[in-house]
Protein backbone atom coordinates (compact mmCIF):
# COMPACT_ATOMS: atom_id res chain seq x y z
CA UNK A 1 0.00 0.00 0.00
CA UNK A 2 1.16 3.64 -0.73
CA UNK A 3 0.22 7.10 -0.10
CA UNK A 4 -1.62 9.20 -2.65
CA UNK A 5 0.82 11.75 -2.29
CA UNK A 6 3.74 9.01 -3.60
CA UNK A 7 1.78 7.41 -6.19
CA UNK A 8 0.25 10.43 -7.75
CA UNK A 9 2.58 12.23 -9.38
CA UNK A 10 2.51 12.43 -12.95
CA UNK A 11 6.42 10.90 -12.82
CA UNK A 12 6.57 8.80 -10.64
CA UNK A 13 3.09 7.26 -11.83
CA UNK A 14 4.91 6.48 -14.58
CA UNK A 15 8.41 5.34 -13.65
CA UNK A 16 5.68 2.61 -11.45
CA UNK A 17 3.83 1.90 -14.81
CA UNK A 18 7.06 1.44 -16.29
CA UNK A 19 7.60 -1.57 -13.78
CA UNK A 20 4.66 -3.29 -14.16
CA UNK A 21 4.80 -7.09 -14.81
CA UNK A 22 8.43 -6.00 -16.29
CA UNK A 23 12.42 -7.83 -15.02
CA UNK A 24 14.05 -5.82 -12.84
CA UNK A 25 15.30 -2.27 -14.52
CA UNK A 26 18.22 -0.38 -13.43
CA UNK A 27 17.71 3.58 -13.50
CA UNK A 28 19.38 3.89 -17.35
CA UNK A 29 16.96 1.31 -18.52
CA UNK A 30 13.90 3.32 -16.94
CA UNK A 31 15.53 6.41 -18.89
CA UNK A 32 15.82 4.47 -22.09
CA UNK A 33 12.21 4.28 -21.52
CA UNK A 34 10.85 7.35 -20.15
CA UNK A 35 13.44 9.63 -22.51
CA UNK A 36 11.72 12.64 -21.94
CA UNK A 37 12.55 12.20 -18.18
CA UNK A 38 15.65 14.05 -17.13
CA UNK A 39 18.28 12.49 -15.09
CA UNK A 40 18.19 13.79 -12.54
CA UNK A 41 14.44 13.93 -11.84
CA UNK A 42 14.52 10.02 -12.72
CA UNK A 43 16.68 9.38 -9.41
CA UNK A 44 14.87 12.04 -7.13
CA UNK A 45 11.71 10.10 -7.79
CA UNK A 46 13.08 6.48 -8.27
CA UNK A 47 14.70 7.50 -4.80
CA UNK A 48 11.49 8.63 -3.22
CA UNK A 49 9.25 5.70 -4.71
CA UNK A 50 11.68 3.27 -2.74
CA UNK A 51 12.09 5.05 0.56
CA UNK A 52 8.09 4.64 0.60
CA UNK A 53 8.23 1.25 -0.02
CA UNK A 54 6.90 1.51 -3.44
CA UNK A 55 9.99 0.12 -5.21
CA UNK A 56 12.55 -2.16 -4.13
CA UNK A 57 15.88 -3.04 -4.44
CA UNK A 58 16.55 -6.87 -5.92
CA UNK A 59 20.13 -6.80 -7.02
CA UNK A 60 23.34 -4.21 -7.06
CA UNK A 61 26.44 -3.84 -8.69
CA UNK A 62 29.69 -2.03 -9.06
CA UNK A 63 29.94 -0.15 -12.34
CA UNK A 64 33.45 2.17 -13.07
CA UNK A 65 32.74 3.02 -8.92
CA UNK A 66 29.71 3.35 -9.04
CA UNK A 67 26.43 0.97 -7.59
CA UNK A 68 23.47 0.19 -10.08
CA UNK A 69 20.79 -1.11 -8.61
CA UNK A 70 17.85 -2.98 -10.39
CA UNK A 71 14.28 -1.80 -9.30
CA UNK A 72 11.12 -3.77 -9.18
CA UNK A 73 7.67 -2.86 -7.78
CA UNK A 74 6.98 -4.15 -4.14
CA UNK A 75 5.16 -7.48 -4.26
CA UNK A 76 4.25 -7.15 -7.88
CA UNK A 77 1.23 -4.90 -7.37
CA UNK A 78 0.79 -0.47 -6.20
CA UNK A 79 -2.51 -0.03 -4.68
CA UNK A 80 -3.73 3.14 -2.52
CA UNK A 81 -4.32 2.29 1.04
CA UNK A 82 -7.72 2.26 1.70
CA UNK A 83 -8.02 4.79 4.80
CA UNK A 84 -5.81 7.17 2.17
CA UNK A 85 -8.36 6.59 -0.91
CA UNK A 86 -11.15 7.18 1.36
CA UNK A 87 -9.86 10.67 2.75
CA UNK A 88 -9.18 11.79 -0.75
CA UNK A 89 -11.48 14.83 -2.04
CA UNK A 90 -12.85 15.79 -5.19
CA UNK A 91 -9.82 17.80 -6.63
CA UNK A 92 -7.41 14.93 -5.34
CA UNK A 93 -9.45 12.40 -7.52
CA UNK A 94 -9.29 15.12 -10.50
CA UNK A 95 -5.45 14.96 -9.97
CA UNK A 96 -5.25 11.32 -9.43
CA UNK A 97 -7.00 10.82 -13.06
CA UNK A 98 -5.72 13.55 -14.92
CA UNK A 99 -2.31 11.58 -14.12
CA UNK A 100 -3.60 9.12 -14.93
CA UNK A 101 -4.78 9.92 -18.45
CA UNK A 102 -1.73 12.07 -19.53
CA UNK A 103 0.20 8.53 -18.62
CA UNK A 104 -1.88 6.83 -21.08
CA UNK A 105 -1.34 9.64 -23.81
CA UNK A 106 2.40 9.56 -22.80
CA UNK A 107 2.25 5.53 -23.46
CA UNK A 108 0.07 5.98 -26.66
CA UNK A 109 2.59 8.57 -28.04
CA UNK A 110 6.22 6.47 -27.36
CA UNK A 111 4.23 3.61 -29.00
CA UNK A 112 3.49 5.22 -32.23
CA UNK A 113 6.57 6.97 -32.29
CA UNK A 114 8.66 3.69 -33.11
CA UNK A 115 8.73 3.57 -37.02
CA UNK A 116 7.30 -0.14 -37.30
CA UNK A 117 4.60 0.62 -35.14
CA UNK A 118 1.07 -0.59 -36.90
CA UNK A 119 -2.02 -0.44 -34.65
CA UNK A 120 -3.74 -2.76 -36.70
CA UNK A 121 -1.10 -5.79 -36.80
CA UNK A 122 -0.45 -4.66 -32.94
CA UNK A 123 -3.79 -5.32 -31.79
CA UNK A 124 -4.61 -1.78 -30.65
CA UNK A 125 -8.03 -0.96 -29.53
CA UNK A 126 -9.87 1.38 -26.93
CA UNK A 127 -13.20 1.07 -26.21
CA UNK A 128 -16.18 1.93 -24.20
CA UNK A 129 -19.92 1.01 -23.04
CA UNK A 130 -22.21 1.48 -20.63
CA UNK A 131 -24.15 -1.02 -18.21
CA UNK A 132 -26.60 -0.46 -15.24
CA UNK A 133 -24.95 -1.84 -12.51
CA UNK A 134 -25.69 -1.61 -8.58
CA UNK A 135 -22.51 -0.44 -6.51
CA UNK A 136 -22.41 -4.22 -5.65
CA UNK A 137 -22.43 -5.30 -9.20
CA UNK A 138 -19.69 -2.62 -10.49
CA UNK A 139 -17.41 -3.79 -7.75
CA UNK A 140 -17.78 -6.98 -8.96
CA UNK A 141 -17.98 -6.16 -12.18
CA UNK A 142 -14.22 -4.11 -11.76
CA UNK A 143 -12.78 -7.20 -9.29
CA UNK A 144 -13.28 -9.53 -12.69
CA UNK A 145 -11.38 -7.32 -14.64
CA UNK A 146 -8.75 -7.40 -12.17
CA UNK A 147 -8.84 -11.10 -11.63
CA UNK A 148 -8.39 -11.25 -15.94
CA UNK A 149 -5.04 -9.40 -16.20
CA UNK A 150 -3.30 -11.14 -12.78
CA UNK A 151 -3.83 -14.28 -14.43
CA UNK A 152 -1.79 -13.34 -16.84
CA UNK A 153 0.63 -11.51 -15.05
CA UNK A 154 3.99 -12.92 -14.84
CA UNK A 155 4.36 -14.58 -17.87
CA UNK A 156 7.57 -12.65 -18.93
CA UNK A 157 8.67 -12.20 -22.53
CA UNK A 158 9.51 -15.25 -24.76
CA UNK A 159 6.92 -17.26 -27.31
CA UNK A 160 6.05 -14.25 -29.32
CA UNK A 161 4.37 -12.32 -26.11
CA UNK A 162 4.95 -8.74 -25.55
CA UNK A 163 4.55 -6.65 -22.94
CA UNK A 164 1.08 -4.75 -23.11
CA UNK A 165 -0.35 -2.17 -21.18
CA UNK A 166 -3.96 -2.79 -19.92
CA UNK A 167 -6.08 0.08 -18.42
CA UNK A 168 -9.68 0.46 -17.60
CA UNK A 169 -11.88 2.67 -16.04
CA UNK A 170 -15.18 2.92 -14.02
CA UNK A 171 -17.49 5.56 -13.54
CA UNK A 172 -20.97 6.48 -13.08
CA UNK A 173 -22.53 8.43 -14.91
CA UNK A 174 -23.21 12.21 -14.19
CA UNK A 175 -26.95 11.62 -15.70
CA UNK A 176 -29.24 10.13 -13.15
CA UNK A 177 -32.93 9.42 -14.07
CA UNK A 178 -35.70 10.58 -11.13
CA UNK A 179 -36.83 7.14 -9.04
CA UNK A 180 -39.70 5.67 -11.24
CA UNK A 181 -42.05 3.14 -9.73
CA UNK A 182 -41.06 -0.34 -10.66
CA UNK A 183 -44.70 -0.14 -13.29
CA UNK A 184 -42.85 3.22 -14.70
CA UNK A 185 -39.70 1.48 -15.71
CA UNK A 186 -38.85 1.55 -19.47
CA UNK A 187 -37.94 -1.61 -20.87
CA UNK A 188 -34.21 -2.39 -20.87
CA UNK A 189 -32.17 -0.98 -23.76
CA UNK A 190 -29.95 -3.55 -25.87
CA UNK A 191 -26.16 -3.15 -24.60
CA UNK A 192 -24.96 -0.16 -26.73
CA UNK A 193 -21.71 0.90 -26.38
CA UNK A 194 -18.48 2.25 -28.59
CA UNK A 195 -15.83 -0.07 -30.25
CA UNK A 196 -12.50 1.66 -31.60
CA UNK A 197 -9.46 0.52 -32.46
CA UNK A 198 -7.08 0.16 -35.29
CA UNK A 199 -9.19 -2.12 -37.16
CA UNK A 200 -12.06 -0.58 -37.24
CA UNK A 201 -13.79 2.36 -36.83
CA UNK A 202 -16.24 3.45 -33.99
CA UNK A 203 -19.51 1.77 -34.26
CA UNK A 204 -22.61 1.52 -31.97
CA UNK A 205 -25.19 -0.90 -30.81
CA UNK A 206 -22.20 -3.79 -30.66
Amino acid sequence: MASTDVLLHPVRLRIVQSLFDSEPLTTAQLRDRLGDIPPATMYRHVAVLVEAGVLEVVAERRVRGTVERRYRVSGGRVEVDGAARAAMTREDHRRAFTAFAASLTADFDRYLAHEDADPVRDGVAYRQAAAWLTDEEAAELVAQIGALVLARAGRGPGGGRRRRMISHLAVPDAYRETDRAPAEQPPAAPPRGTTAGADRAPTEGK
